[in-house]
């Protein structure tokens, strides 16, 4: 009988000689991998008689953990995409790491501290979810989702990136010592909660209007790839198994080139950052001698799966292998898939297992739910059953249908915004003899007057600060697929 040893990391942060203690205990303990979680935690599977000399090793060294229970979850940050898939924001490295060091306590609830300018983490996930403001550099949103519940809620104000910590205790305090009103009770109510919050003490503000969250759009986070003047390395495994010993040496490696940190991330994966371009080698030959297969298929990347779930984990292969034999498009979106109640996974496309019968112990009859979130954006909350009770063999065809609708709804939202686009193209550039660019495949045109706000990309963007990774928002061309187009040669077309 396996036990499973978790051990937090605050915001996705782990220093390497921490890491690299806690995999040298697990090495002691005959332990061969370990696993990273969906919180940004390392999860450590320790057969039930090795259990007390792995734990009195972790106790040696200063390292908190728990067993078989999440009495204390982790802390989850976007701070891992900072600076590598997040541009033109105010919130940077130092600003989480101030959070992250003021919340002196361990929240009994799920705190979320996230960008609001990007998806790669889950801003939603939590039930304190902090979200930085793009109205005012230090000030946070924050959306209330009840534990145990689907029930959200905005807060009317914002409030100042030194008092985060305060104002996360003072609320887990006032849901903890009330769970009959907030916890697991679909009719829980925020302005109730926020009724009992005496605001005397922190420095708030008025928000001008609600948060607006990124619509979806996951980078491909795996493989060493060129940022800035250095190089950050993602690494996934199919089976969300790393090995001790691989491990080990990457920490030893940061050690050695003056890494003081890496991350892990909400997919169950790793990233290093801050790579030298004179160290390129040595982390190139660290992954040929573990022999670390590199760049899976985008269609792989874009699941989540519940933690310490082969069931899951095996559901996901039969679905990517006939996602790949029928070479079916799949970006732009997230699969979720979700065997156990109350879990939660991020996901535009939600693939839940439930039993026909279900009599307490007594479960017969497997069939599967496929649910859509509203606007398919993941950080939303479900919005419709596009199919219920599909058999297994079925659910392959099912989830291509999932994915058509999408793109149809897609394909509509796009051809909204070019109309709304082409009028406003009209009415700015008239008689002011602008350039525009034109993309040459689908003759869609980007107006920096505009920018592409469903895309977070604000008015004034000039078309040459836009990062060289973009893509036409209509036919995904490359940048380079654009030129440039007077607007009298605009309206001659």
């Amino acid at each position: 009988m396996d036990q499973t040893v978790i051990i937090n990391f605050p915001g996705g942060i782990i220093s390497p000689g921490t890491l690299n203690n806690i995999l040298v205990a697990a090495s002691k303990a005959k332990i061969t991998f370990v696993r990273f979680g969906l919180r940004q935690q390392l999860l450590v599977d320790v057969a039930s008689y090795n259990l007390s000399n792995f734990t009195n090793k972790l106790g040696k060294i200063n390292v908190e953990y728990e067993v078989d229970e999440n009495k204390f979850p982790n802390i989850i940050s976007s701070y891992p995409a900072e600076e590598i898939f997040i541009t033109n924001t105010w919130l940077t490295g130092g600003v989480y790491k101030d959070i992250l060091d003021e919340i002196d306590f361990k929240p009994k609830v799920k705190v979320n501290i996230c960008d609001s300018n990007q998806s790669f983490t889950p801003m939603l996930t939590g039930n304190i979810n902090w979200i930085a403001s793009s109205q005012a550099e230090h000030y946070w949103h924050l959306i209330i989702r009840f534990p145990k519940t689907n029930v959200t809620y905005e807060w009317k104000q914002l409030c100042y990136t030194n008092h985060i910590a305060k104002l996360t205790k003072t609320l887990e305090k006032l849901i903890t010592g009330d769970p009959a009103q907030f916890i697991d009770n679909p009719d829980a109510n925020g302005a109730e909660l926020f009724a009992l919050l005496n605001e005397e003490g922190f420095v708030l503000k008025s928000a001008d209007k609600p948060v607006e969250l990124s619509s979806f759009n996951l980078p491909y986070y795996e493989g060493l790839n060129r940022y800035n003047n250095k190089y950050w390395l993602g690494i996934y495994r199919r089976d969300e198994l790393f090995k001790v010993s691989f491990l080990k040496r990457l920490c030893q490696l940061c050690l050695k080139t003056k890494l003081g940190q890496l991350c892990c991330t909400s997919w169950k994966t790793i990233i290093v950052k801050e790579i030298d371009e004179k160290d390129k080698k040595l982390w190139n030959d660290l992954l040929e001698e573990f022999e670390i297969n590199m760049r899976h298929a985008a269609n792989e990347l874009n699941f989540q799966v519940e933690d310490n779930c082969m069931e899951g984990l095996e559901l996901k292969n039969f679905l990517i292998r006939n996602l790949s034999i029928n070479d079916t498009r799949t970006f732009g979106i997230c699969f979720g898939i979700k065997t156990r109640k109350k879990s939660e996974v991020f996901s535009s496309i939600l693939i839940r297992k439930r039993h026909l019968i279900n009599l307490w112990i007594l479960k017969l009859f497997p069939v599967y739910d496929i649910l859509c979130a509203k606007d398919f954006n993941p950080n939303e909350r479900t919005g419709k059953v596009f199919s219920s009770s599909n058999p297994r063999g079925i659910l392959p065809e099912q989830i291509r249908r999932a994915i058509y609708s999408f793109y149809k709804y897609r394909l509509n939202a796009l051809e909204i915004n070019k109309k709304y686009s082409n009028v406003k193209t009209e009415e700015l550039t008239k008689d002011a003899g602008i350039s525009l660019e034109q993309c040459k495949n689908c003759l869609t045109v980007y107006n920096e007057l505009i920018g592409e706000p469903e895309n977070d990309i604000p008015a004034g963007t000039r078309f040459e600060d836009l990062p060289e990774e973009y893509r036409c928002p209509l036919c995904e061309g490359e940048k380079a697929n654009f030129f440039r187009i007077e607007q009298s040669e605009l309206q001659s077309l």
